[in-house]
């Protein structure tokens, strides 16, 4: 790793040397943490925590100056865990982003690789799990994927330039199946506003077999069995032909302080029309399964150093099954320089009904092992360092 490292840095210095209108830079973001839970799988847990507020990562970009107010973009961007030095994403090397692409400050860029959908660039930003909150406070199973858990392969992205305040973009994935056009396709797309105090976004998102497209889409990733047993939330609907969101945010900020919330609509449809071993039984095999989530959050800036925050999420399956699920969060985080924060998180969550695959609902923060009753309650302490 060191010497990769000092050859990067080398080949960082010689190509600013070289090219004075372009440019590359070497980034990343180290955080590390403890977590305790009262009950995850029945017993008290004691853990580290890696990637709480933002995932381990370390990455590359760089423009190149080609005249007439163009510019060639890229990016490689890998995610690790920084305490067992692995490889997070399903071992992928760059499994976080990588793209390259043409950008114009007047009509915005063109760029292709795997890639962010829509509706983790125009809302994800707007959850409390991606701003001060870790992603144990992600809408649960981060089943929206505002949390940005899954990455779009196979990527064709237009992202506009900014219109008095007015952006918006889209995001296409061709399947790759021969014989059939639209097996594994995604497409996204998200329009924003944000000027002064305000921002409002909105975005949409189609998944056609989420399971192997969407949440099965990393290297080491099954061809047949389910990928989606991280959450029983959703992991009784790995047969789905289709996976919909539908999301919408917005924030104001008055003084030091900013109010925000999130609403999503997440369907899983066409149960049963995706072949795929391994599922749990009483998973449904017919008809939609359906989820509204509802988020409102406050932050509040008490000091230039010291961020306070609050949220409350609510969930709510409908059609197959009748699981409701309340969540709450408050967290700090104590910033010791611009480059380094300290930060500590407490959860709570309560459910009720019934889970993905028929079963009683026992709560299950994200990220955690699903608690043996309704209640689970979760904290998080740890220090990020960005460079």
């Amino acid at each position: 790793m060191k010497k990769s490292l000092l050859f990067i840095a080398a080949l960082t210095s010689f190509a600013g040397a070289a090219h004075g209108q372009s440019s590359i830079t070497l980034y990343g973001i180290v955080d590390a943490g403890l977590l305790y839970s009262n009950n995850s799988a029945g017993q008290k847990l004691y853990a580290t925590s890696a990637g709480n507020l933002q995932g381990d990562r370390w990455g590359l970009k760089g423009t190149e100056d080609l005249g007439g107010g163009l510019r060639a973009v890229f990016l490689l961007e890998n995610g690790f865990n920084v305490y067992t030095g692995r490889l997070n994403q399903g071992g992928d090397e760059f499994g976080r982003q990588a793209y390259v692409g043409i950008k114009s400050d007047q009509f915005g860029a063109v760029t292709l690789g795997r890639q962010y959908d829509s509706v983790v660039d125009f809302v994800g930003l707007l959850e409390a799990a991606d701003q001060w909150a870790p992603g144990q406070a992600a809408h649960p199973g981060d089943l929206d994927n505002l949390n940005n858990t899954n990455r779009t392969n196979n990527a064709i992205k237009y992202t506009s330039a900014n219109y008095g305040g007015i952006t918006f973009g889209g995001v296409y994935s061709l399947g790759g199946v021969a014989g059939n056009f639209n097996r594994n396709q995604i497409f996204s797309g998200g329009i924003g506003y944000s000027r002064g105090p305000l921002v409002f976004d909105l975005a949409y998102l189609n998944v056609k077999n989420p399971n192997y497209s969407f949440f099965g889409n990393n290297s080491t990733s099954s061809a047949t069995a389910t990928s989606m047993g991280g959450s029983q939330v959703y992991s009784g609907f790995a047969s789905a032909q289709t996976q919909q969101v539908i999301a919408a945010g917005g924030a104001y900020t008055f003084g030091p302080a900013t109010l925000g919330g999130t609403y999503s609509n997440t369907q899983f449809k066409g149960l049963g029309q995706t072949g795929v071993t391994g599922q749990p039984t009483g998973s449904p095999t017919s008809g939609n399964a359906k989820l509204h989530n509802a988020e409102v959050n406050f932050k509040y800036q008490l000091t230039p150093a010291l961020l306070l925050g609050v949220a409350y999420d609510y969930t709510k399956a409908y059609s197959v099954n009748n699981e409701k699920i309340h969540q709450g969060i408050v967290g700090v985080d104590y910033f010791l320089s611009k480059r380094t924060d300290l930060y500590a998180t407490g959860l709570y969550q309560h459910v009720s009904g019934t889970n993905s695959f028929g079963a009683p609902a026992t709560a299950q923060l994200t990220g955690l092992s699903a608690s043996s009753t309704s209640n689970q309650v979760a904290a998080v302490f740890g220090i990020r360092h960005k460079f």
